[in-house]
């Protein structure tokens, strides 16, 4: 496991392993797949729309941990917001988890 301080800048350690989900920079939600040997740089793939790598500084980018549920919800707050705009939402639906 790789620590790194949070990002208010204060003492307390967030841990990140493969496997978590997180909200990187852009604020997509992500599947860790590899966090970097000096806990700085996470990388993973966007359950938005499987785009990869999604890379960003644990330091710098304000990643934070995220529950299944709360990706799942903002998954569908952005299927939402597509609606609408020239049928993406239905290419975001089947872009990685039909196919």
């Amino acid at each position: 496991m790789k620590s790194v301080i949070d990002q208010q800048g204060s003492d307390n350690v967030r841990w990140f392993v493969p496997g978590e989900i997180y909200e990187d920079c852009a604020y997509h939600p992500c599947l860790c797949v590899s966090v970097d040997q000096d806990g700085d740089e996470i990388w993973g793939i966007s359950l938005i729309d499987g785009s990869h790598p999604r890379a960003c500084s644990l330091r710098h980018c304000g990643v934070i941990k995220l529950t299944v549920d709360q990706a799942w919800h903002i998954k569908l707050r952005y299927i939402a917001k597509m609606e609408g705009r020239q049928g993406r939402a239905e290419e975001m639906r089947i872009r990685w988890w039909e196919g």
